[in-house]
């Protein structure tokens, strides 16, 4: 119970910060959203797509071996590179039928995601890079695991071996989705893209407010390292928050106490109800697990492909 209290006074704290930062990260926001100002200058809606892209492939590939026991079509998948075939994930037996429906929802969305930025970057488009969604004591799933101390160090998290594992590894994922399209939609210059960039936006966050109520909805039964599913959710925000800078941005479903009673936090948002944005290298450094300024690592062993390849030096 202390340790839930405390992250519902560093919820509140976060949410303070937020409102107090939210005008100084309107100025400038163009170079703010990218790990490298310069950077910011040269880029292309191209780069910007493609960057994309590579984490719809990830997101892609995880939901449909989850929901039907392979990879994306290989139609899917080619562009400027040599494509690589995501390997490595399971088909989750789902005990729930509601989420089983959900899960294919989503993998055909973003599946769906894959091939409209794909249109739209015509022959511009990066192939599929390696993908790392596999199960074992060195994949990027269990690193992340062990990071969050969800299992011990060594130790396997199979996201695929039950309805709660596979929400987890959701979890992980959709949050992150979310904060990058924030962020990078940001740099698009064509109408057209920021258009498509905001809608893509919305329906990753009704991904994740899905993912987040019912996670939450199980919240009070006992965690895989806390004493609740809402507190194993803490520990893995805290442990992408380790990785993407000093700032305590990232937010788990633990609830917010008030002098008004106990609020869910389905949505992580700041004072103003407003959700948070990444840069292009805070959102590296976490699907590569590193907090260094690497372009290489977790989920991708052999990095993204495209212009935007090197996470923020945090270290």
């Amino acid at each position: 119970m202390d340790a839930l209290a405390a992250h519902a006074e560093q919820r509140k704290d976060r949410r303070a910060f937020f409102k107090a930062a939210v005008g100084a990260a309107a100025v400038g926001a163009g170079a703010f959203l990218v790990s490298n100002p310069a950077q910011a200058q040269t880029l292309t809606d191209a780069d910007i797509l493609n960057f994309a892209l590579n984490l719809e492939y990830l997101e892609a590939n995880f939901y449909y071996y989850a929901v039907y026991g392979r990879g994306i079509p290989a139609t899917s998948i080619t562009g400027v590179g040599t494509p690589v075939a995501a390997t490595g994930g399971k088909q989750v037996i789902f005990q729930d039928s509601l989420l089983a429906e959900m899960a294919r929802e989503i993998a055909e969305d973003e599946l769906a995601h894959v091939n409209f930025l794909r249109t739209a970057l015509g022959s511009a488009a990066v192939a599929q890079p390696a993908i790392d969604i596999g199960v074992s004591a060195t994949s990027a799933f269990s690193v992340a695991a062990q990071a969050a101390t969800l299992v011990p160090a060594g130790g396997v998290f199979d996201p695929y071996a039950s309805d709660l594992a596979f929400l987890y590894g959701a979890f992980l994922f959709e949050d992150v989705g979310v904060t990058a399209y924030k962020g990078a939609s940001s740099l698009l210059t064509n109408k057209t893209y920021l258009d498509a960039a905001a809608g893509i936006l919305a329906a990753e966050a009704y991904h994740a407010s899905m993912i987040r109520t019912t996670i939450d909805q199980l919240g009070g039964n006992a965690g895989l390292k806390a004493s609740t599913i809402r507190g194993d959710t803490e520990l893995v925000s805290n442990a992408r928050d380790s990785l993407d800078g000093t700032s305590d941005l990232d937010q788990g479903i633990a609830y917010v106490s008030s002098g008004a009673g106990d609020t869910s936090n389905i949505a992580p948002t700041d004072g103003n109800g407003i959700a948070f944005g990444r840069t292009t290298g805070q959102v590296l450094n976490i699907v590569y697990l590193n907090k260094a300024q690497v372009t290489a690592g977790g989920f991708f062993p052999s990095g993204v492909n495209g212009t935007i390849r090197s996470s923020a030096n945090n270290a």
